[in-house]
């Protein structure tokens, strides 16, 4: 075939795009992908964004609830640059997303031209699973496939790819797309050896995280629970909810430090992780005073087995290890572990504690809701007083701790679940590193509400620092911003929610309602340590 009558790239691409549901396109343009962009498809939904760490955030909610793989299209160094925050946050929470950038034409990259990359493939590393600006661009289609298969093999997460803005109209070479990866398998030795375990133990505990719901297992877990008696506890620090949090046996929440990992488990002759790293820290507490627990490990990432030294590793996709196992293990006769007491509420005060404000969130929630956090210093409050309890519900916060994942991630999970309530929980710090999505929101017609928890400060960051410190915190102190107006200003419907009787009238209200809401809820500031 002469090279006139061949495809170009860019067709052969779209087709690809097609084929492997990439037809959502999330995206903050610049001069580098206009080729990218030209004679857009009709089929094609591109939503624009106004900053590009948006851009990705919005993306990465998107992904979390389709299960499918996103393609995200930035603008060369500068736009990645701008993203890199929200593509570490889309790393740990294991998103598979194809992040594309342009790049300056092939013949001015000798010359240092503007807008170019230099290194491009490098520049979001180590944070990609793969990277690659392709030798040829007739490779770009190749590595488009490539690309979505390195995302959605276990264990999911971002990729890159680098692509010189003259390649779109050259002749592109047809590829196939791609057959689904199947996860592993678990070795069948191991899975009898952990069957026996669990049969000769008598304190069993399971810790679950993210990746269980992720792997659609949840209600297999739930049976190999029931059937051991054992203890149940979310990991630290937890992104998604992989376990009902009302169940007689749920045991509560880890903490992120060592000692109280330890602490937690002690009394548990065996623990079995499922899905979750072994284990997440976030400050340092001193040596545990007790032995680190004994087990097994089940997880598809190589590198969690790798560095949990106290516990036996077994490499395999949660789905698949849990329908291994459940034939191997009988219901026991032991006593049936004891679940946790949820605390009481602390006395009503004005402006009402958040501890008010969530669990008349839980009094009102629908049960097949949605839901996205991002409220540092409230995560505990949630953790206590909004348990994940339908098997129909959703939950999700940045597994990165990196801010400016909560608005973003609420938009994109609306425009990935139209038909179902999607409701937020941001604090206000953590809603002015992504107020720009409230306009795509808007613009988008996505149906969502949005409760910025307002204490007018870093709280997080004050009362870690005096736990550790001891001492006053300078640059923690917000306050004086109007989030009625910023949203009304972009677009949403806004309300100012005084006290809790105008928030049980608000709420239902605004979640009935089409389009974007946003309810500015204060609440008074925590001295309560973090964990």
């Amino acid at each position: 075939m002469e090279a006139a009558d061949m495809p170009t790239v860019r067709e052969v691409t779209r087709g690809l795009m097609r084929e492997l549901g990439l037809t959502t396109v999330f995206g903050n343009p610049g001069t580098t992908e206009v080729p990218f962009l030209d004679q857009w498809p009709d089929d094609f939904h591109y939503v624009l964004g106004l900053q590009e760490s948006v851009v990705t955030s919005m993306a990465d909610g998107y992904a979390q609830q389709t299960g499918n793989a996103v393609l995200v299209n930035l603008h060369s160094a500068g736009g990645l640059g701008h993203a890199l925050g929200a593509v570490f946050g889309a790393y740990r929470n294991r998103t598979p997303m194809i992040v594309l950038a342009g790049q300056q034409t092939r013949r001015l990259l000798p010359h240092d031209p503007f807008l170019g990359a230099t290194d491009a493939a490098q520049f979001p590393k180590p944070y990609v699973k793969w990277s690659l600006e392709p030798a040829r661009a007739a490779d770009v289609p190749l590595a488009l496939v490539r690309a979505y298969q390195m995302a959605m093999q276990a264990p999911r997460g971002p990729v890159f790819l680098s692509v010189p803005a003259d390649d779109w109209d050259e002749p592109g070479e047809p590829v196939e797309a791609p057959r689904p990866i199947s996860p592993p398998a678990a070795d069948p030795a191991v899975i009898a050896e952990l069957a026996a375990a669990l049969r000769d133990c008598e304190r069993p505990a399971f810790v679950v995280g993210p990746a269980v719901v992720e792997a659609g297992a949840v209600a297999e877990l739930v049976e190999l629970a029931e059937r051991t008696g054992a203890a149940v506890w979310i990991s630290p620090m937890v992104s998604r909810s992989s376990f009902p949090e009302t169940h007689p046996q749920f045991a509560g929440f880890l903490q992120p430090a060592e000692p109280a990992v330890a602490a937690a488990l002690r009394d548990h002759d065996l623990v079995t992780v499922f899905g979750a790293p072994a284990f997440t820290y976030h400050v340092y507490r001193g040596e545990p005073e007790h032995p680190h627990p004994r087990g097994f490990v089940i997880s598809d990432d190589p590198e969690i087995l790798a560095r949990a030294r106290h516990l036996r590793g077994v490499h395999a996709g949660l789905a698949q290890a849990l329908r291994q196992l459940l034939p191997e293990v009988e219901r026991s006769d032991r006593p049936v572990a004891r679940g946790w007491s949820r605390p009481e509420l602390p006395p009503l005060s004005t402006p009402p504690a958040a501890d008010h404000v969530i669990s008349l969130v839980r009094e009102l929630l629908p049960e097949n809701a949605v839901v996205v956090t991002e409220a540092p210093t409230h995560k505990q409050t949630i953790q206590r007083h909004l348990p994940f309890d339908s098997p129909d519900q959703d939950f999700h916060a940045g597994a990165s701790g990196a801010l400016g994942y909560g608005i973003s991630a609420l938009v994109g999970t609306a425009l990935g679940a139209p038909s179902r309530p999607v409701l937020g929980l941001i604090g206000d710090g953590a809603s002015m590193y992504g107020i720009q999505a409230l306009w795509t929101a808007a613009k988008e017609h996505a149906s969502l509400t949005l409760l910025v928890l307002d204490n007018e400060e870093y709280a997080a960051v004050r009362v870690l620092g005096e736990t550790e410190n001891g001492g006053k915190l300078p640059g923690v102190e917000l306050g004086g911003i109007d989030f009625v107006a910023v949203a009304r200003g972009m677009g949403c419907a806004a309300r100012r929610v005084a006290d809790l009787d105008e928030l049980k009238r608000e709420l239902p209200a605004a979640m009935a309602e089409p389009g974007p809401t946003v309810l500015h809820v204060p609440v008074a500031g925590s001295a309560r340590k973090l964990y």
